[in-house]
């Protein structure tokens, strides 16, 4: 069973919480860079970040910037930053009241299919939101969480977005709990048109404890890494 060191951060900026991915990430590459130089056989550190992010657009590396709806005055207007940053995937909102997951894993202590481990993400999520009677799918072609896919009322309710560096992983999950789902109307979520972004305060018509969501995500991840929190 691998040992996970799990952090919840808070309410945190984008930008510092980045550098942490990326710092906690570098370490990792290091020691493994210094492992095959010197056939040694230092561990690697996985890591889980939770985070609750200030208003904030984030745009993946092969994103479309027509996909942000708002010019820069706007942005510094209604009090949101943006991001251009090094994940997959499209642009997305982060924001209060969404549960944002950030795990940095170092998957030879897993597996190495990158395929595998966004599904295993997915299926965390889809476990979650059941517990509360939310039936979360996948879309075939379309990371992340949906509902009713196949049908004209699809929606998103976890986007997903990953990168991963000698098989150390970075950026990934941000789920929708009472999210205020009007700052998704200043993009083209995910440069998906014609889709709808839902919550589970939306869908279950009331607040829902954010904590108490953290740990069913908890529960779920563990189960499907094998692995434990400490």
């Amino acid at each position: 069973m691998q040992k996970i060191h799990f952090q919840d951060l808070g309410n945190k900026s984008y930008q510092s919480t980045w550098d942490l991915q990326t710092e906690l990430l570098q370490k990792n590459v290091k020691i493994k860079f210094e492992n095959r130089k010197n056939n040694t056989t230092v561990p690697t550190k996985s890591h889980f970040l939770f985070v609750e992010h200030p208003h904030v657009y984030t745009l993946g590396k092969s994103g479309d910037i027509s996909n942000l709806l708002l010019s820069e005055e706007q942005l510094k207007e209604k009090g949101i930053t943006f991001f251009k940053i090094n994940r997959g995937g499209d642009i997305t909102y982060h924001g209060p009241e969404q549960i944002v997951g950030y795990p940095i894993l170092d998957l030879e202590n897993f597996f190495t299919d990158i395929h595998k481990y966004l599904r295993l993400l997915e299926e965390t999520i889809i476990l979650t939101i059941a517990e509360y009677g939310l039936k979360g799918v996948r879309s075939e072609g379309e990371t992340g969480v949906w509902l009713d896919v196949g049908t004209p009322f699809a929606r998103k309710i976890c986007a997903l977005g990953v990168r991963a560096s000698r098989w150390i992983t970075m950026h990934g999950f941000a789920l929708n709990v009472n999210t205020n789902l009007g700052y998704f109307d200043h993009i083209i979520p995910c440069g998906i048109r014609g889709k709808a972004v839902t919550s589970m305060q939306v869908e279950l018509g009331k607040e829902i404890p954010v904590n108490e969501v953290k740990e069913k995500i908890k529960k779920h991840f563990c189960a499907l890494f094998d692995a434990e929190f400490v």
